[in-house]
């Protein structure tokens, strides 16, 4: 079995609770150290099968396939086609920037509720599982929302509303969106699942590095790839059907695997201690639940918030949700300063700072772009073949080249130089958008479609995945033992929700600025400002100085001991001996399968 196998491997492998005392890898035989740039280019086979065989010395094959079917057929095949939809379908209906936008963060919320996610499946095992079923209910959801879809584009709904009038468009809208979030449900919760795995299997061998972020980075690209190659030619040829037909395919991939337990997990039973029967089939347990009951609650409201404000911003008021969201962000950092350590919190509000400083005005770029002549007579003028699928693979092919980058060139550096780094040159990626839509391009003779392929879609992608992969080890490295998944997921929601609300500010924005974006005359001339100001100025001058709240440490090492910090015994009379420290540190080691480990009971 995997337990088994993983005390096997535990005799064989440095002991953890050394590493964490020296934070010091290196000499480490163990330590999972990528080829040099040399030998991939010059040995790439040998070079990669060797990176794979060292990865697999960490994490299962069960497990790296589950991820990569995942990843490569969810994350970056059904939920990157939902994506790329957007556009052209909202479009279509004759939806403004705007609006858009706010639907599009509203599809998003299920990955904001990942805090909630992880809450569910550390507390409530179903079947003795806390993982396998949580991800059967959410694929089968997925599949519930991709046969509405079909149901929806085969019987020429589409054509009807738009014949109806807005208020027929605006009830077949809010069908689409609902349809998409399960399908973004559906995604959400495999993510999440995993990501609470292998922040597990990294916390016990920090030697691991970001090798897991890598694979998971590249089988995500791979399937955007293949997705991104078709889903702009069959939406300039209306064939919205046929694509909701290769959702449906793609959402039912991880089914057999997840089924028959490929997530490596021990199962739960109602004999443990602090384990109580809720029903049928589904555990609780309470003892863990008591014994860190605030923080189980602060996670869990703080997964439930982003779809509640998702949908009061949609469909109510743009400026209560972003009051309310505003209060809600403030809560959860002050809830956080008094139920975690000084170190957590302050990777937590570097977090925020960094998310909530990257306003999104995507959506008004995106109809830029793809405008109509009688829309936009001096614009690009792209259509969907050239704006989702030639521009969307070359930057996936130069996305899957960036994750080679970083874990051969920046995984070596310090958590600290690679965020500054990554965002001093993210902030030279919207420059690009800056010419294209000032039109500077074109008066020094490049064509829109080359300086947008060059710049556009081969710079900003790699800085995109070069930001991306630090934040994803952070939010592995700071999670406690007993409550990875819970805290992982606490720490990805907020940074989605600060997503979500850096997005209904873009949308604000768009629609506070004037800017007029679908009919026969659309205005963009406040364009040019929102870029500089919201794209260049502010996530450089707020995400550079919150790096400085994030520990100096390699990538390799532990950021947080949590061992030292004592949190996870807050609620005993006394601190945990040194004997009762190395104690847990061995049955965390020879029991690394049990969802809550047994020194939180």
């Amino acid at each position: 079995s995997y337990a088994e196998q993983e005390l096997i491997d535990s005799q064989h492998k440095p002991n953890t609770a050394s590493n964490n005392n020296n934070n010091n890898n290196e000499g480490d035989p163990h330590t999972l150290t990528p080829p040099t740039w040399h030998d991939t280019f010059v040995h790439p086979f040998s070079s990669t099968k060797q990176f794979f065989i060292e990865l697999s010395s960490f994490f299962s094959w069960e497990f790296l396939s589950w991820m990569a079917i995942q990843q490569c057929f969810i994350s970056g095949g059904v939920f990157a086609l939902v994506m790329s939809l957007g556009l052209p379908l909202f479009k279509e209906l004759g939806i403004d920037a705007s609006r858009q936008q706010l639907y599009m963060t509203m599809i998003f919320a299920p990955w904001a509720m990942k805090p909630f996610i992880g809450v569910a499946s550390d507390l409530f095992p179903i079947r003795g599982y806390n993982k396998r079923y949580f991800a059967v209910y959410s694929i089968l959801i997925g599949l519930v929302g991709c046969c509405v879809l079909l149901g929806l584009y085969q019987s020429g709904s589409a054509e009807a509303a738009i014949a109806a009038g807005p208020e027929a468009v605006q009830s077949f809208a809010d069908w689409i969106v609902i349809c998409f979030t399960a399908v973004s449900y559906e995604a959400a919760t495999l993510d999440i699942l995993g990501e609470g795995k292998y922040s597990e299997l990294m916390r016990k061998y920090p030697e691991s590095g970001s090798s897991i972020i890598s694979f998971k980075f590249g089988w995500s690209l791979l399937g955007s790839i293949i997705t991104q190659s078709f889903v702009g030619p069959m939406s300039d040829a209306g064939y919205f059907h046929i694509l909701f037909w290769i959702a449906l395919m793609l959402s039912v991939t991880p089914f057999y695997p997840t089924l028959v337990g490929w997530i490596p997990e021990k199962k739960r039973t109602k004999n443990e201690p602090g384990m109580a029967k809720l029903c049928s089939g589904c555990l609780f347990d309470k003892g863990s639940f008591q014994e860190k009951k605030v923080p189980f609650l602060v996670i869990t409201a703080c997964g439930l918030a982003a779809p509640i404000m998702a949908a009061v911003t949609t469909y109510a008021s743009l400026g209560i949700g972003l009051a309310v969201s505003a209060v809600l962000l403030v809560a959860f950092t002050v809830a956080t300063y008094f139920i975690f350590p000084p170190t957590f919190f302050k990777v937590f509000l570097a977090i925020i700072l960094t998310y909530c400083s990257n306003v999104s005005i995507g959506s008004g770029l995106s109809y830029f772009y793809t405008a109509d002549a009688a829309c936009l007579p001096d614009g690009p003028h792209f259509d969907y073949t050239y704006y989702i699928t030639i521009t969307g693979v070359v930057g996936s092919v130069v996305n899957f080249f960036g994750v080679i980058l970083y874990q051969y060139f920046l995984s070596g550096w310090r958590f600290r130089s690679a965020l500054i780094f990554t965002i001093v040159i993210g902030a030279l990626a919207p420059m690009i958008d800056l010419i294209i839509v000032m039109r500077w391009n074109v008066k020094i003779g490049i064509p829109d479609k080359v300086f947008f392929l060059l710049g556009n879609a081969i710079f900003e992608n790699l800085v995109g995945i070069l930001q991306s992969i630090p934040f994803s080890s952070i939010f592995a490295k700071i999670a406690p033992p007993g409550m990875e998944s819970a805290v992982f997921a606490y720490t990805v929601g907020i940074a989605n929700f600060c997503g979500m609300v850096s997005n209904l500010l873009g949308s604000g924005v768009i629609k506070w600025s004037g800017m007029t974006t679908v009919g026969d005359d659309c205005n963009f001339d406040a364009l040019p400002n929102l870029i500089v100001i919201f794209s260049i100025l502010i996530p450089t001058l707020v995400g550079i100085p919150a790096t400085f709240l994030i520990p100096n440490v390699l990538q390799t090492e532990n950021m947080i001991d949590w061992e030292k910090e004592q949190w996870y015994v807050s609620q005993r009379e006394e601190p945990l001996s040194e004997e009762d420290v190395e104690n847990n540190n061995a049955d965390d080691r020879d029991g690394g399968d049990s969802r809550i480990e047994s020194h939180l009971l």
